[in-house]
């Protein structure tokens, strides 16, 4: 952690975002097949925490149903996305990033509840991954900050028709209503948390 300019608060560098960044994730990620060994153990007792729509009782579940896969291959199939788009995403802060997580699990799970086919039952972190890849991909271009459009278009250029293909409601293998809610709250919190231009100008170094 280096110094601020005025001597007074740390400021994070570069080295230190990546390292908080990439712990985050790290952990996040291990938790979950954590939390995917303890659902097979016990009979996949955890499975009772996926969104099943319009059920009052199961608005409860719009946060924990991020968490929750079915199977070891369904969160296999999460994992990688999610440490990429993740860590990506948390280079801006871990607060920012945090909030932006939040927004998007809150977001795509009230949608996956308001509009997935009746006794369907949903869960997984693919709602949360299709969020964190809107987010990068649009926060270059609100933010304007050259490094970030950068980044955004290679996301784009890599996984943009795997995303396609996630959102159509043609393929019915997946819940394409969480992958599309979870896409459209990433890039609204590119513009709800975009960074604020400061109107004062920099401290000027005193001499001693």
């Amino acid at each position: 952690m280096a110094a601020s300019s005025d001597g007074i608060a740390p400021a994070w560098n570069t080295g230190d975002r990546a390292k908080a960044a990439a712990k985050l994730m790290l952990g996040w990620v291990a938790f979950l097949w954590i939390l995917e060994v303890v659902d097979v153990s016990t009979g996949h007792s955890l499975d009772t925490y996926g969104i099943e729509p319009r059920r009052p009782g199961e608005l409860l579940d719009v946060v924990p149903a991020s968490f929750i896969h079915f199977g070891f291959g369904h969160v296999a199939s999460n994992s990688v996305p999610l440490l990429v788009f993740g860590f990506l995403a948390a280079l801006g802060g871990i607060r920012r990033f945090a909030a932006v997580a939040a927004l998007i699990i809150v977001v795509d799970g009230l949608g996956v509840w308001l509009v997935s086919p009746a006794h369907s039952n949903t869960a997984g972190a693919s709602g949360l991954v299709f969020g964190l890849f809107g987010y990068p991909l649009v926060r270059g271009f609100v933010d304007r900050r050259l490094l970030d459009i950068g980044a955004g278009l290679v996301i784009g250029a890599i996984w943009g028709s795997s995303v396609v293909l996630g959102i159509s409601p043609a393929n019915t293998s997946v819940s394409w209503q969480g992958h599309l809610f979870g896409l459209a709250a990433g890039v609204a919190a590119a513009f709800v948390f975009r960074r604020r231009r400061s109107t004062t100008p920099p401290a000027q170094p005193l001499m001693p």
